[in-house]
Formats: C-alpha cells, structure tokens, sequence
C-alpha cells in the first residue's frame, strides 16, 4: 500500500476522540450511497418506461403507414400490396380500413376505433390478435360457404361465418359476424365473450329523412389484453369484408402497415415505400407517431438525473465538512509528517485520498442497493400503476451499465471537487507555526 493511501485509510478510522468527524464521515458515505442508488432506480424507471412502450408499440402497431394524400382511401389496392410486398426491406404487409365507431351494449357505450382486417396479412405486421386471452382470433378467419353441410331444411350455420349464407328452403339467413375488442374496452361496456353489440358508423346512410347512421350486430369471439391501455381501451378487429360493407365502401382501404426489417431505419424506409408507391401517397412511421412520447421519456430522464444528483452534492459537502475537520483537528500530525520530509504534494493527495476512499465507498454502496432494488422491482413488478394514466399497468425497471459508468463517474468527480479545498489548506499548514505551543 502507498504511504499516502495508507496515512488516508487510517484517518478514516476515527478514535473515540474524533467521533463527530466520524460521525460526519459515515453521514458522507450513506448520503453517496442513497444519491447513487436513487439516480440507479430513477433511471431503470425512465429506461424501462421508453422501453416498454417502444416494445408494445411496435409490436402492436406498423412500423410503416402508406396512405393516400387525399384521405379518401385507397382503391384497386390488391395489385399495390403485392408490388410493395415485393420491395427491399419489407418483411410483411397487410390491408386495413379503419373509422371510429361507437360500440355499445344495453345502456353502456364506448367510442372505438374498428379495423378492418385479413387475418393472416394483419398477424404478420401487429401481434395484438396473438394477445387475445378469451375466445379465439380464429373466428375471424374467413369460412367457405360450401364447408357447411346442411342436413335439415332451415338448419342454422356456425356463427362464425361472415356472408350471408343462403339454406336450401328458406332463403337467406343473417349471421351475426364476429368481432374482437380489448380488455378495458370490454369493461367499459360490459361485454363477455359471446355477447352482441351494436357497432353504429358515422358513415350512413341517405333517407327521405335525411342521414341515419348505420349499425350493424356483433358477436364478441374474443377479448385481447395487450397490456397498453391506449389499444386495449379503444380498438376493436373485424373482417375487412365486414367493416366494408358497415361503411358503405366495397373494395376500398383506409391504408397498406408494413413491418420492415429494421426499425431503427424506419423512416428511411418509409421514404422509399412512398416513393415506390408513386404520386398521391405519403407515409408515416412508429417513430413519427410517437415522437412526442419519446421526446417526453426523454426530458424526463434529463430532469430526473439533474434533480437526484443534487443528493450526491449535499453527500460532497458532507465530504467537504469531514475533510475540513479532520484537517482542523490533524494539524498537529500533519506538521510532524512535514517535519520527516514528507513533501506537501503528499499531504495534498493523502486527504484526496480520504475524500476518494469516502466517495468511493459510498458508490459502491449505492450501485448495490440500487440494482439490487432495481432488479426485485423488475423481476417481481410490486408497483402497480393506472393503465388510463400510465399506459401500462406496472412500474418496469431496466437497469443498464451505461447508466451505473455515468453515476459512478459523476459521483466521484464531484467528490474529488469537494477534497479540493480541504486538502490544499492541508498542503498550506507551516510546521513551525503548528507546532510552535507543542
């Protein structure tokens, strides 16, 4: 061991004379200590906030858009999908036709926004129908007239068929066609699966009475909960056959969702799917939609770091109070070290020694506490939140070895600031004027 760190680590043991300074010091390293591991949990919080909606957004939404410039929708889209299917970097892509809607059962209602999907196109670019946890998706896949077998005179179809399916006797039977809701969109209105709801569209129809809306009966086969308040609240899935014909709009979507390859380059991309697409399109991607989320997730994180580490300053002036006493109270043995020729640049680096074996302490201290507590709060998610409020029904920690170099590094710099002063006045005590009344 270097004689100054040796001089230092003896200092720190102080004898029962000394106990303030003691005292003072153990205050230090506990106030190092909680600054570290606050700012380690605040930001696991503010990280596994970002990346827990980044992950169910892009899971559960595109992570490319195509529209028409217009608004009106996109007609003759059949041979479009599959030439943009085609390009690079396009992994998958699906039709959709969406509108708001409002659903209701009873006295009960929810606004909500229906989409109009394929099935097997919509799995590939979203994984919200893979998160139904009652009923079945599969009531969404279309079924063949003639796969039914009808033995008897009126006999009724499954319920899962989506046209109308003509009977050998009596003419044309009405199916009641299937459609999936979220979770929390379910409670509002207070529907199970089974139950059928009136979906009512602003798109309707012209009377000698003017404009009624049209509605049209939905049997629930299925309620998906994908943990994100903002789908599970207000999205709802039928076919795209279905949702056509409930807004009067044969052969036409709303838009084309891609998945691509790398979502990191998602607007890249984006900018040549448009391009592809040809004059009259534009489109939009995961991180333009939610920009001014992450912007947020962000500046939270910045503030949240800015404001903890004040508790490392107010640990660093403990260190500089510690330091300033012990050097008050070790004048004496300092001008007896100066006396045996230990030169002053030694007696500087034995109190920043102090000053660092303190900071030092205290981090590691913190490190510990604060990802040890981070990963119980991960592994065990005993922080519940308000989905309406949050988005998410749980407070995610994701703590990162960027972010513990970062507070570690920052810890022990303002440390070091605060061993500064106390060591230079150590530097500047005169033997002979210290020991002068010995």
């Amino acid at each position: 061991m270097r004689f100054e760190l040796f001089i230092a680590a003896r200092y720190l043991r102080a004898k029962r004379r000394q106990a303030v300074v003691g005292v003072i010091t153990a205050i230090s390293v506990i106030g190092v200590a909680a600054g570290v591991a606050s700012l380690i949990i605040a930001l696991a919080i503010t990280n596994g906030m970002r990346r827990d909606l980044q992950d169910r957004l892009v899971g559960s939404t595109a992570h490319v858009l195509l529209m028409r410039v217009s608004g009106d929708g996109i007609r003759d889209w059949r041979p479009l999908l599959e030439r943009l299917r085609a390009l690079p970097h396009v992994t998958a892509a699906a039709p959709g036709l969406y509108e708001e809607v409002l659903i209701s059962r009873n006295a009960k209602s929810a606004g909500a926004l229906i989409d109009g999907i394929v099935p097997s196109d919509q799995r590939t670019v979203s994984d919200l129908l893979q998160t139904v946890q009652q009923g079945s998706a599969d009531a969404l896949e279309p079924i063949r007239r003639e796969s039914f077998p009808v033995s008897k005179p009126g006999e009724t179809p499954p319920s899962a068929v989506w046209d109308d399916i003509p009977t050998p006797d009596s003419g044309v039977i009405t199916i009641t066609p299937p459609i999936i809701i979220g979770q929390d969109l379910a409670t509002t209105i207070g529907a199970e699966v089974g139950d059928t709801i009136l979906v009512t569209s602003p798109q309707g129809e012209l009377t000698p009475l003017g404009l009624v809306p049209k509605y049209q009966r939905y049997s629930v086969a299925g309620i998906f909960n994908s943990g994100f308040y903002q789908y599970d609240s207000s999205y709802a899935f039928i076919r795209l056959a279905d949702a056509q014909r409930l807004f009067s709009e044969p052969d036409l979507i709303s838009a084309i969702s891609f998945k691509v390859d790398d979502m990191d380059r998602a607007n890249v991309i984006a900018r040549q799917i448009e391009q592809a697409a040809g004059p009259g399109y534009e489109s939009t991607n995961w991180m333009e939609q939610n920009r001014e989320l992450f912007r947020a997730l962000r500046l939270e994180q910045v503030v949240t770091f800015i404001i903890l580490a004040l508790i490392v300053c107010v640990a660093a002036l403990n260190i500089l109070i510690a330091l300033t006493m012990m050097v008050m109270e070790k004048t004496r043995d300092i001008a007896v070290l100066m006396s045996f020729g230990v030169r002053v640049d030694q007696v500087r680096r034995i109190f920043l020694l102090q000053g660092l074996l303190i900071s030092l302490i205290g981090t590691a201290l913190g490190l510990i506490l604060g990802f040890g507590l981070s990963w119980l709060g991960g592994h065990y998610r005993f922080i519940h939140l308000d989905p309406s409020v949050y988005s998410i029904d749980y407070l995610p920690f994701a703590p990162r070895l960027i972010d513990a170099l970062i507070v570690a590094a920052v810890s022990l710099g303002v440390s070091l600031l605060a061993t500064l002063y106390p060591s230079s006045s150590a530097a500047k005590v005169l033997p002979a004027e210290a020991l002068r009344y010995e």
